[in-house]
């Protein structure tokens, strides 16, 4: 194939990927108009006509509407403004049926109706102030004359889906078992009570008010990662890492309370530690018989379809904390001869 060289239609068809009705259909609009008529009145196409063919059927195959390619070949437009075009398009249709195979596979899950579907469609075509609102709306009604400490709702209300522009076909089913329950009386009525029993008590109220949950979600968070990271490390319970981290850790907590560490307050929290993984059980079978809403059937799921959506998602098992190894960094050491108290003195130096 040279720049020179003519080609019947047939010819230009093959090499173009196009039937030869098409390229004749092309001519006739002016669209590919033919580089000449051989002496039998054929019509005839060169290497750059070609081309313009098979641009053309590329276009053609991303939906590229013939006005379109028109002013692209008449130099109306850049073939790179016209792709970025397209390009925009076909992720608007990718995030389309992502968005149908999201509603399909729960509608699959959960054996729906023709309402369920239209519903579901509804949830995953909200806009974003759409989602904010559905969001706000559940926790103004849980948290209505919800008898806990002030600002705890306010905290909690913080904790909230955002969808991303591209989201997967999980953050999609998660979003839409999320809008569905907020949406549901039921639920609502689940979480309030879960948080009422909870948070409510007078044992428990303290747990809900401010510094507890600042501690408990950020700095003390913080703290707790640090002495985990001695454990990864392999580190002794006793080590001066491990005792700096765990002494931080316990002296940030005491002063919510105003206490004091000494070592009587550092041997009670030790045993506190170590009776963890009972308690935790204990729960855990408490709330298998119990008649009242659980956690991890209401503020719980609300919680883990948030990280689902967010994509923060992590596995949670309390059964990979090593709650004796902090037990054991909590202990107070024996004092030692001269009034030392061995590793812990030393880690505080």
């Amino acid at each position: 194939m040279n720049d020179h060289e003519l080609y019947p239609i047939g010819d230009a068809a093959r090499r173009s990927g196009l039937s030869v009705s098409a390229v004749r259909f092309y001519a006739d609009t002016g669209l590919i108009e033919p580089t000449g008529l051989n002496e039998a009145g054929h019509r005839m196409y060169d290497i750059h006509a070609i081309a313009r063919l098979e641009l053309v059927r590329t276009l053609r195959e991303l939906d590229t509407d013939l006005d379109e390619i028109r002013r692209l070949l008449e130099g109306g437009t850049t073939l790179h403004d016209l792709l970025t075009t397209h390009l925009e398009i076909v992720e608007r249709q990718e995030r389309t049926l992502r968005a149908r195979r999201a509603v399909l596979r729960a509608l699959i899950k959960q054996g729906g109706t023709t309402v369920q579907a239209d519903l579901m469609h509804k949830l995953v075509s909200m806009t974003d102030e759409q989602r904010e609102q559905t969001i706000d709306d559940f926790w103004n009604d849980v948290g209505e004359d919800l008898e806990v400490p002030e600002g705890f709702v306010d905290r909690l209300r913080t904790m909230r889906p955002v969808l991303p522009a591209d989201p997967t076909a999980a953050q999609l089913e998660a979003w839409i078992e999320l809008a569905d329950l907020v949406s549901d009386a039921v639920f609502r009525d689940a979480v309030r009570t879960y948080l009422r029993d909870a948070y409510s008590a007078p044992e428990t109220r303290v747990l809900a008010t401010e510094p507890f949950q600042d501690f408990m979600h950020v700095s003390g968070a913080a703290l707790v990662e640090e002495l985990l990271a001695a454990y990864r490390a392999g580190e002794s319970p006793r080590s001066p890492w491990a005792q700096q981290a765990v002494t931080r850790f316990m002296e940030a907590a005491t002063a919510l309370s105003g206490t004091l560490l000494t070592p009587e307050v550092r041997n009670r929290m030790a045993d506190g530690y170590q009776q963890i993984p009972d308690i935790l059980r204990q729960i855990a079978e408490e709330e298998a018989t119990s008649e009242g809403p659980g956690y991890d059937d209401t503020h719980g799921r609300y919680l883990s379809l948030v990280a689902l959506i967010n994509g923060t998602a992590t596995e949670e098992n309390h059964d990979c904390i090593p709650y004796a190894w902090i037990a054991d960094a909590m202990r107070a050491a024996p004092r030692q001869p001269g009034g030392n108290t061995g590793p812990v003195s030393r880690a505080r130096r």
